[in-house]
C-alpha cells in the first residue's frame, strides 16, 4: 500500500480522519516501539547512503512500487546534505504491493555488485513502465535493469540465492514485528514519527541531530 493519498490530499474530511488516525498511531506506536531492540530497526549489510559513522540513522521501510517512496527519496538526500557528516539513510524492504516481493531481490542483488542506488533510482524514476494498477510487473522491472553496467548473469543467480533471500526475509519479518502496513515508514535512531509527513520527518531528524551532537 502507498501513502500517496495521505501525502497529497488536503480535503477537510481527510484531515479529520487523519487526525483521528494520528491519535491512535501515537498511542499504539509509543507503547509498542518501546519494547523493540535496535536490531529490529537496522540490518547489518543493508544499503546505506551517507557517512558510515554518522550518529543519526534514518531507517526507511519501503516498497519500490510505492509512489510516495519515490516522492520522498530526493528529500532523504537533502537531509543528508543538510547535516554534513551527521545523518545517514538505511533502506529496508517492505514489499507490500503485489509482485514487489519479486522485485526487491533484484535491488538486493544489485547491492551485492555495488549498484544498489543506481538500480533504485532507475526503478523509482520509471515506475510507470513496470507498475500496472498498483501491481508490480517483475519482468518489466528486470528489463529496466538491463540498462545498468552489471554482471547480469550474476544478478540473476543472486536474486534467488540464499544470501539475498535471507536479507529480504529479515526485512520483511522486522517490518511485520514493527506493525508496518503502509510505505514509506521511517524511524530515526529507532524513534517513529508521531504522524506521517515530510515536516514530521524533518523535525524528528533535527531533534535527533541536536541530541547526538
Amino acid at each position: 500500500m502507498s501513502r500517496k493519498f495521505l501525502f497529497l490530499s488536503g480535503t477537510g474530511l481527510i484531515i479529520l480522519s487523519f487526525a483521528l488516525a494520528v491519535i491512535l498511531y501515537q498511542n499504539t506506536q509509543s507503547t509498542f516501539l518501546g519494547s523493540q531492540g535496535q536490531d529490529v530497526f537496522e540490518r547489518q549489510g543493508a544499503p546505506v547512503k551517507g557517512p558510515a559513522d554518522a550518529r543519526v540513522t534514518i531507517v526507511e521501510f519501503f516498497d519500490p512500487a510505492c509512489e510516495t517512496c519515490a516522492d520522498f527519496y530526493p528529500f532523504l538526500k537533502q537531509l543528508i546534505d543538510q547535516y554534513p557528516g551527521k545523518v545517514k539513510v538505511m533502506m529496508r524492504y517492505a514489499p507490500l504491493h503485489t509482485g514487489s516481493d519479486q522485485v526487491v531481490p533484484m535491488l538486493e542483488a544489485a547491492h551485492k555488485q555495488g549498484k544498489y542506488w543506481q538500480a533504485l533510482e532507475l526503478l523509482f524514476n520509471n515506475q510507470r513502465r513496470w507498475i500496472t494498477g498498483h501491481t508490480s510487473q517483475p519482468m518489466r522491472a528486470r528489463g529496466l535493469l538491463n540498462g545498468l553496467a552489471l554482471d547480469h548473469a550474476m544478478l540473476d543467480a543472486d536474486m534467488s540465492g540464499a544470501e539475498v533471500m535471507s536479507a529480504v526475509q529479515e526485512d520483511i519479518e522486522d517490518g511485520q514485528s514493527l506493525g508496518i502496513k503502509a510505505t514509506p515508514e521511517f524511524f530515526v535512531n529507532g524513534k517513529a514519527m508521531p504522524s506521517f509527513g515530510l515536516s514530521q520527518l524533518k523535525r524528528l531528524v533535527k531533534e535527533a541531530v541536536e541530541d547526538a551532537y
